[in-house]
Protein backbone atom coordinates (compact mmCIF):
# COMPACT_ATOMS: atom_id res chain seq x y z
CA UNK A 1 0.00 0.00 0.00
CA UNK A 2 2.86 2.31 0.61
CA UNK A 3 3.95 1.92 -2.98
CA UNK A 4 0.46 2.80 -4.20
CA UNK A 5 0.32 5.91 -2.03
CA UNK A 6 3.74 7.02 -3.25
CA UNK A 7 2.60 6.40 -6.80
CA UNK A 8 -0.58 8.45 -6.29
CA UNK A 9 1.39 11.19 -4.55
CA UNK A 10 3.90 11.23 -7.41
CA UNK A 11 1.07 11.37 -9.93
CA UNK A 12 -0.58 14.26 -8.00
CA UNK A 13 2.70 16.16 -7.71
CA UNK A 14 3.41 15.53 -11.37
CA UNK A 15 -0.11 16.72 -12.27
CA UNK A 16 0.32 19.88 -10.18
CA UNK A 17 3.73 20.54 -11.80
CA UNK A 18 2.32 19.99 -15.30
CA UNK A 19 -0.72 22.19 -14.59
CA UNK A 20 1.51 24.85 -12.94
CA UNK A 21 3.91 24.71 -15.88
CA UNK A 22 1.04 25.00 -18.32
CA UNK A 23 -0.41 27.98 -16.45
CA UNK A 24 2.98 29.64 -15.93
CA UNK A 25 4.55 29.00 -19.32
CA UNK A 26 1.60 28.76 -21.68
CA UNK A 27 -1.71 30.17 -20.36
CA UNK A 28 -0.36 33.30 -18.66
CA UNK A 29 1.79 34.51 -21.63
CA UNK A 30 -1.09 33.80 -24.01
CA UNK A 31 -3.57 35.73 -21.86
CA UNK A 32 -1.16 38.70 -21.78
CA UNK A 33 -0.82 38.56 -25.57
CA UNK A 34 -4.60 38.32 -25.84
CA UNK A 35 -5.03 41.47 -23.70
CA UNK A 36 -2.43 43.32 -25.80
CA UNK A 37 -4.20 42.27 -29.02
CA UNK A 38 -7.57 43.35 -27.58
CA UNK A 39 -6.10 46.76 -26.67
CA UNK A 40 -4.69 47.10 -30.20
CA UNK A 41 -8.08 46.17 -31.67
CA UNK A 42 -9.78 48.75 -29.44
CA UNK A 43 -7.27 51.43 -30.51
CA UNK A 44 -7.79 50.53 -34.18
CA UNK A 45 -11.58 50.66 -33.82
CA UNK A 46 -11.24 54.05 -32.14
CA UNK A 47 -9.07 55.27 -35.03
CA UNK A 48 -11.56 53.91 -37.56
CA UNK A 49 -14.45 55.62 -35.74
CA UNK A 50 -12.53 58.90 -35.70
CA UNK A 51 -11.77 58.50 -39.40
CA UNK A 52 -15.44 57.85 -40.14
CA UNK A 53 -16.44 60.93 -38.15
CA UNK A 54 -13.82 63.00 -39.95
CA UNK A 55 -15.02 61.57 -43.25
CA UNK A 56 -18.50 62.89 -42.57
CA UNK A 57 -17.02 66.39 -42.22
CA UNK A 58 -15.20 66.13 -45.55
CA UNK A 59 -18.10 67.45 -47.69
CA UNK A 60 -18.44 70.47 -45.37
CA UNK A 61 -14.68 71.11 -45.58
CA UNK A 62 -14.81 70.81 -49.38
CA UNK A 63 -17.61 73.37 -49.44
CA UNK A 64 -15.61 75.73 -47.22
CA UNK A 65 -12.56 75.27 -49.45
CA UNK A 66 -14.59 76.10 -52.56
CA UNK A 67 -15.96 79.20 -50.84
CA UNK A 68 -12.47 80.39 -49.86
CA UNK A 69 -11.14 79.62 -53.34
CA UNK A 70 -13.94 81.62 -54.95
CA UNK A 71 -13.26 84.53 -52.60
CA UNK A 72 -9.55 84.42 -53.37
CA UNK A 73 -9.97 83.94 -57.12
CA UNK A 74 -9.77 87.65 -57.79
CA UNK A 75 -7.20 88.28 -55.06
CA UNK A 76 -4.32 88.88 -57.43
CA UNK A 77 -6.61 90.82 -59.75
CA UNK A 78 -6.80 93.45 -56.98
CA UNK A 79 -3.05 94.04 -57.18
CA UNK A 80 -2.48 96.46 -60.06
CA UNK A 81 0.50 96.27 -62.42
CA UNK A 82 1.30 99.94 -61.91
CA UNK A 83 1.92 102.00 -58.81
CA UNK A 84 -0.87 104.54 -59.56
CA UNK A 85 -0.51 106.01 -56.08
CA UNK A 86 -1.96 109.43 -56.97
CA UNK A 87 -5.13 107.91 -58.39
CA UNK A 88 -5.59 105.75 -55.31
CA UNK A 89 -5.00 108.64 -52.88
CA UNK A 90 -7.59 110.72 -54.75
CA UNK A 91 -10.09 107.84 -54.44
CA UNK A 92 -9.51 107.67 -50.68
CA UNK A 93 -9.92 111.45 -50.38
CA UNK A 94 -13.12 111.26 -52.45
CA UNK A 95 -14.47 108.54 -50.13
CA UNK A 96 -13.66 110.68 -47.11
CA UNK A 97 -15.44 113.62 -48.72
CA UNK A 98 -18.41 111.41 -49.62
CA UNK A 99 -18.89 110.54 -45.94
CA UNK A 100 -18.24 114.12 -44.76
CA UNK A 101 -15.08 113.27 -42.84
CA UNK A 102 -13.11 116.36 -41.83
CA UNK A 103 -9.45 117.20 -41.15
CA UNK A 104 -8.33 114.67 -43.70
CA UNK A 105 -4.67 113.71 -43.85
CA UNK A 106 -3.46 110.92 -46.12
CA UNK A 107 0.28 110.42 -46.04
CA UNK A 108 2.17 107.78 -48.04
CA UNK A 109 5.45 106.51 -46.60
CA UNK A 110 8.52 105.03 -48.25
CA UNK A 111 7.60 102.08 -50.42
CA UNK A 112 9.01 98.63 -49.84
CA UNK A 113 10.06 96.69 -52.94
CA UNK A 114 9.91 92.91 -53.20
CA UNK A 115 10.57 90.39 -55.95
CA UNK A 116 6.92 90.01 -56.99
CA UNK A 117 5.09 92.80 -55.19
CA UNK A 118 5.83 96.24 -53.85
CA UNK A 119 3.93 97.87 -51.03
CA UNK A 120 3.37 101.44 -49.96
CA UNK A 121 2.54 102.10 -46.30
CA UNK A 122 -0.07 104.82 -45.72
CA UNK A 123 -1.18 106.85 -42.72
CA UNK A 124 -4.73 108.16 -42.81
CA UNK A 125 -6.32 110.55 -40.32
CA UNK A 126 -9.69 112.26 -40.21
CA UNK A 127 -12.57 113.22 -37.92
CA UNK A 128 -16.27 112.49 -38.09
CA UNK A 129 -19.07 110.48 -36.58
CA UNK A 130 -18.56 106.76 -35.96
CA UNK A 131 -21.23 105.84 -38.52
CA UNK A 132 -19.43 107.93 -41.17
CA UNK A 133 -16.06 106.30 -40.38
CA UNK A 134 -17.68 102.85 -40.42
CA UNK A 135 -19.20 103.49 -43.87
CA UNK A 136 -15.83 104.81 -45.09
CA UNK A 137 -14.17 101.53 -44.05
CA UNK A 138 -16.90 99.47 -45.73
CA UNK A 139 -16.31 101.30 -49.00
CA UNK A 140 -12.54 101.07 -48.56
CA UNK A 141 -12.89 97.30 -48.29
CA UNK A 142 -14.84 97.17 -51.55
CA UNK A 143 -12.21 99.02 -53.59
CA UNK A 144 -10.75 97.12 -56.51
CA UNK A 145 -7.24 97.49 -55.10
CA UNK A 146 -5.82 95.34 -52.34
CA UNK A 147 -5.39 97.31 -49.14
CA UNK A 148 -4.38 95.81 -45.80
CA UNK A 149 -5.35 97.70 -42.66
CA UNK A 150 -2.63 97.18 -40.07
CA UNK A 151 -3.79 99.43 -37.25
CA UNK A 152 -6.86 101.50 -36.46
CA UNK A 153 -7.12 103.96 -33.60
CA UNK A 154 -10.46 105.60 -32.86
CA UNK A 155 -10.43 108.32 -30.22
CA UNK A 156 -13.52 109.98 -28.78
CA UNK A 157 -13.43 113.78 -28.59
CA UNK A 158 -12.95 115.42 -25.21
CA UNK A 159 -16.48 116.79 -24.84
CA UNK A 160 -18.15 113.51 -25.98
CA UNK A 161 -20.13 115.15 -28.76
CA UNK A 162 -20.20 111.99 -30.86
CA UNK A 163 -17.21 112.96 -32.98
CA UNK A 164 -14.23 110.65 -33.18
CA UNK A 165 -10.70 110.96 -34.51
CA UNK A 166 -9.58 108.11 -36.71
CA UNK A 167 -5.94 107.16 -37.29
CA UNK A 168 -5.16 104.24 -39.59
CA UNK A 169 -1.98 102.57 -40.75
CA UNK A 170 -2.53 100.69 -44.00
CA UNK A 171 -0.54 99.15 -46.85
CA UNK A 172 -1.38 99.11 -50.56
CA UNK A 173 0.25 96.80 -53.09
CA UNK A 174 1.26 96.76 -56.74
CA UNK A 175 3.19 94.32 -58.88
CA UNK A 176 6.95 94.71 -59.14
CA UNK A 177 8.08 95.26 -62.69
CA UNK A 178 11.40 93.91 -63.96
CA UNK A 179 12.30 97.25 -65.50
CA UNK A 180 11.60 99.20 -62.28
CA UNK A 181 14.65 100.44 -60.31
Amino acid sequence: MLFREKQQLTICVLAVVIIGGFVLFRYWPLSRKKEAVEQDIFAQRLTIAKGAADGKQLPMLKQQLQKVQSELEDYEANIPDQRALGVFLRRIAALMNEYNLREQDIEPHEEVRGDEFCCIPLSMRCKGKLSQVFEFYKQLQELDRLIRIERIKLTNDKDFSGEISMETEAVIYYRAQVDQG
